[in-house]
């Protein structure tokens, strides 16, 4: 279920899902829950005293699955691990934005955007940006599978698979990699800076792909959860769960409109009880007979509408 590229001109709400065939069957309209699940983990990694020692005062904006970028420019970093891999890839202005606000502007506040759009393609790569890239890369994997390892062991999945918990020394060291394709599994994470930042400037992307080894466990954890929430609920039983309201028609007859305007008050309309019609909502469900009890009138013997 790869989602339209985000369009910056619009918001969010804006963009439309595009339907994957060969995925229908598998609990993709549960990736928004598990995103909100990872958006908390990171926004509070992120925050913490260890997070804003490398993310500067950027803060996490959102975050989404969607169709992997369309850019040739994005250097990709690949963690491998007991779940799969993930890579990951960082706008060069937001990598450039992070090493000013810890080296090169010591009177702007931490996590500043620069005031004025820069040529990031005639600035030479250092090898301080490759570390910070490498270790923004390695922290982002680490939580990713970290996440996606807690799933499993809520579910259950996590015994027969062989994973309890993610070991960071079981994380591979982040080396380069090729990007996704376009009908890989990625996620978008906005970062905006909480000083700097114009009004109407967009945020700072990175983003992390997973390879199909590492989706299989995140949807296999969505779909046993799905699966488990099913069985609780049929478990209950059907009148605790449902109710509807059911109308009983007991008799009708067709007149015509003359007839109609010729009735008088004391005038007697023939009509025959047969069985009655059940209905939901003007559907015609069931047939049944009508009984009296009581000095009521009831339905028994319901049957199936033709």
């Amino acid at each position: 279920m790869p989602m339209t590229p985000p369009d910056r001109s619009r918001s969010s709400q804006g963009d439309y899902q595009v339907l994957d065939p060969s995925l229908l069957g598998r609990p993709v309209h549960l990736l928004p829950k598990f995103a909100r699940r990872f958006a908390d983990v990171l926004g509070t990694t992120m925050g913490g005293p260890g997070g804003r020692r490398y993310w500067g005062a950027y803060r996490l904006a959102s975050l989404a699955f969607e169709q992997a970028p369309d850019q040739a420019d994005l250097r990709w970093l690949a963690v491998g691990g007991p779940l799969g891999t993930a890579a990951v890839a960082f706008e060069r202005n937001l990598l450039l934005a992070l090493l000013e606000g810890r080296y090169g502007r010591k009177n702007a506040p931490a996590g500043t955007a620069p005031s004025a759009p820069r040529d990031t393609a005639a600035e030479r790569i250092t090898a301080t940006e490759e570390r910070l890239a490498a270790t923004l890369t390695a922290q982002l994997a680490e939580q990713l599978h970290a996440c996606v390892a807690d799933d499993l062991v809520t579910t259950g999945v996590a015994g027969q698979e062989g994973v309890s918990s993610v070991d960071p020394l079981t994380l591979s060291a982040p080396a380069a990699s090729s990007a996704p394709g376009k009908a890989g599994w990625v996620i978008r994470i906005s970062l905006r800076a909480a000083h700097g930042p114009a009004q109407g400037q967009p945020d700072s992307l990175c983003w992390i792909g997973l390879d199909q080894e590492l989706m299989a466990h995140v949807l296999q954890g969505l779909m046993d959860e799905r699966s488990s929430t099913r069985t609780a609920r049929t478990s209950e039983p059907l009148a605790t769960g449902l109710f509807v309201k059911l109308d009983g028609r007991l008799a009708s007859k067709e007149i015509t409109l003359a007839a109609l305007f010729e009735l008088k008050v004391g005038d007697v309309i023939p009509v025959s009880v047969g069985r009655a019609d059940v209905l939901l909502d003007e559907s015609r469900l069931f047939t049944a007979s009508v009984a009296e009890h009581k000095g009521k009138l009831c339905l028994t013997s319901f049957e199936d509408a033709e």
